[in-house]
């Protein structure tokens, strides 16, 4: 008899699009009524209708980190927080189940943690409300997965499934930059050696300068009016959140490459690392799509409250893809990274 070929093992990372599509398909008839926005691809956050308002609900783990440090107290409240502010929520109630390695943890460093969560749900405005906190061989450095709750106004409610055909496409700072901000801790000795002590403490700063969050940012955006549709590019970078927002939304694409910003210190890390910018983890930018009408007018007001932006493209039919269009003219099919690029260089 043949030898049965063993299982392919899957890559660290996002389960890959077409995976995901058909698990969640299978139970997508089992369905609460209640349930507004349920799992899908782009859909970063559950939608549950409680009668005057909608709860908003996120989970997301930080596993990019290796250390117990206030990076990963604040890290695990910004990521969650992004993908309640891109659906017009108010973050309020915080959970985290924190995940710590065996014979390898200090109860210093556990306090620490702690102390750095709740000084971040203070900056939010938000409530640690609850969680679980565990030391166990499971793991070989400290995950920590945050489930925050927030609330929205039904008037409010945006999701990555409202682009509409002819809208622009806008793009808050540039790319990328939790990439950044993560080699800066991961790398550091290479980096200082590479570009010296100055340009390794611009990179630590990432974290709040240009900063991971976009709750400013998507408060600007909804401020100014016309956003149908936002979306906050992480694991797997802008050319991800790209592709999931144009298949939330059933829409396709045309993405001018000479238009998106690649932070200078973004360009010469993605160097040394042999890293492409364009698929590593990017939260801190906020990707929009709005009414062309008002896209001007959005820039204005990013403009004015401190937040660099540009219109880097178009929404098009479905039926023409989503594409590059080069320095040339030409166009290609916009690249596909089926690990997200710090992911796979880390691993």
């Amino acid at each position: 008899m043949p030898r049965r070929r063993p299982p392919s093992v899957l890559p660290t990372g996002k389960l890959s699009v077409a995976l995901l599509r058909r698990l969640l398909a299978r139970g997508a008839r089992r369905r609460d009524r209640r349930l507004v926005v349920g799992p899908g691809i782009g859909l970063d956050a559950a939608v549950i209708d409680l009668g005057p308002r909608y709860l908003v609900a996120k989970t997301d783990p930080i596993t990019f980190l290796s250390g117990l440090s206030g990076d990963l107290g604040a890290y695990v409240l910004t990521i969650n927080a992004n993908d309640l502010a891109v659906t017009g929520a108010t973050p309020r109630w915080f959970l985290a189940t924190i995940l710590l390695p065996a014979r390898a943890t200090r109860a210093r460093e556990v306090t620490r943690l702690f102390a750095h969560i709740r000084r971040s749900c203070r900056r939010l405005g938000v409530t640690l409300s609850g969680g679980h906190t565990e030391i166990t061989d499971a793991v070989t450095r400290p995950v920590v997965a945050g489930c925050l709750l927030g609330e929205c106004p039904k008037g409010r409610l945006i999701t990555a499934a409202g682009a509409k055909v002819g809208d622009a496409l806008l793009l808050t700072k540039g790319i990328p930059i939790e990439a950044v901000s993560v080699l800066a801790r991961e790398r550091s000795e290479r980096i200082r050696r590479q570009f010296g002590a100055a340009f390794l403490a611009r990179c630590r700063r990432y974290v709040t300068k240009p900063g991971i969050s976009v709750l400013r940012d998507a408060a600007v955006a909804l401020r100014a009016g016309g956003v149908h549709a936002m979306h906050d590019p992480t694991e797997g970078g802008l050319s991800a959140a790209l592709s999931e927002l144009a298949e939330a939304s059933g829409v396709g694409l045309q993405v001018d490459l000479a238009a998106l910003r690649i932070l200078p210190e973004g360009t010469k890390l993605c160097k040394l690392f042999g890293l492409n910018p364009l698929g590593a983890i990017a939260s801190g930018a906020l990707l929009i799509s709005a009414a062309s009408t008002r896209a001007d007018g959005m820039l204005r007001r990013l403009s004015r409250a401190g937040i660099p932006a540009a219109r880097i493209g178009l929404v098009v039919p479905r039926r023409h893809g989503v594409r590059l269009t080069l320095e040339n003219g030409r166009t290609k099919p916009l690249p596909r990274f089926p690990v997200d690029e710090l992911a796979r260089f880390l691993s």
